[in-house]
């Protein structure tokens, strides 16, 4: 299966987390909003999976709806720079991003913003024996990574990685 799922603004980034990735034919992977599609994949799928991981899963339901519409607003007003500037909070170098950089919708932001990672879909998840891995970025400046911590800890193994941020 081997299937990975990009994130927000990327494509194809997969090889930025190769320290991490497990290669398999059962497991599946995914970076950020790739984590959300790649969660939605493994609940869907009858395809055998073994494991999932998820690299600093795009996790704002601790974030009030102000906080979502002006994310939305700024993307609005100028996508190519509210992506820029989101690839740089990232910690991307200019060259990564200039490697990976698939321009975003407001759709894909939308729905990035307003994914809610339901508890009743992680013991579905544990149900089909499905191993979750999430792993997070102590210093991510894209989400709240404790609070992401504290929320995954019930579900799967959660790796807590000091000093780093949102791409690991």
């Amino acid at each position: 299966m081997r299937l990975y799922f990009s994130g927000f603004c990327l494509a194809e980034e997969k090889d930025l987390f190769l320290d991490y990735l497990i290669e398999n034919d059962f497991s599946i992977a995914g970076f950020s909003f790739g984590a959300q599609k790649a969660f939605e994949y493994a609940l869907r799928t009858k395809k055998r999976i073994d494991t999932l991981q998820l690299f600093s899963p795009a996790f704002f339901q601790d974030k009030d709806k102000k906080y979502k519409r002006m994310q939305l607003m700024f993307f609005k007003k100028n996508p190519k720079s509210y992506c820029e500037n989101f690839l740089k909070n990232c910690g991307f170098s200019e060259e990564i991003s200039q490697n990976y950089f698939q321009m975003g919708s407001y759709e894909e932001l939308d729905e990035l913003l307003n994914y809610l990672w339901d508890e009743e879909k992680l013991k579905r998840l544990e149900e089909k024996n499905i191993k979750l891995e999430v792993y997070l970025g102590e210093k991510d400046k894209i989400i709240e990574s404790q609070k992401a911590k504290d929320f995954f800890k019930e579900y799967g193994e959660v790796y807590f990685i000091k000093n780093k941020g949102h791409i690991l």
